[in-house]
């Protein structure tokens, strides 16, 4: 009986964990990069991790700051704004998986993201 129980309990705490994972826009990210390019050919690659903190790597350029999911956009609040960027800045939060590409931003604003599999 106490095994019956224990296994009931482990795999209702898995379904939950897969539950919280599949409402998670952001689960993909973690552990891989996502890579934008701007319409010059500038990119830029950011880690996101699980805490709701990231880290930005763009030529010899680095920033960090924390993200949340507000409404339906992903906001990046940075320790220290690019020169021009707004603080937050917005863009629409969907799920990717590795492999996907797709573009956000207008006009000048315009980016091609890419999410890349692990940490480059």
């Amino acid at each position: 009986m106490r095994k019956i129980v224990l296994t009931s309990i482990a795999a209702l705490a898995l379904a939950a964990t897969v539950a919280v994972a599949a409402d998670d826009v952001m689960a993909s990210r973690y552990g891989n990069t996502t890579v934008s390019t701007d319409a010059k050919g500038v990119e830029t690659k950011v880690y996101y991790s699980a805490d709701h903190t990231f880290t930005t790597k763009s030529g010899t350029q680095a920033g960090k700051g924390t993200w949340k999911v507000d409404g339906g956009n992903l906001c990046l609040t940075f320790e220290t704004p690019p020169p021009g960027a707004p603080n937050p800045l917005c863009s629409p939060a969907a799920a990717h998986k590795v492999g996907d590409t797709w573009t956000v931003g207008e006009g000048d604003q315009k980016r091609t993201v890419k999410l890349v599999a692990g940490v480059q």
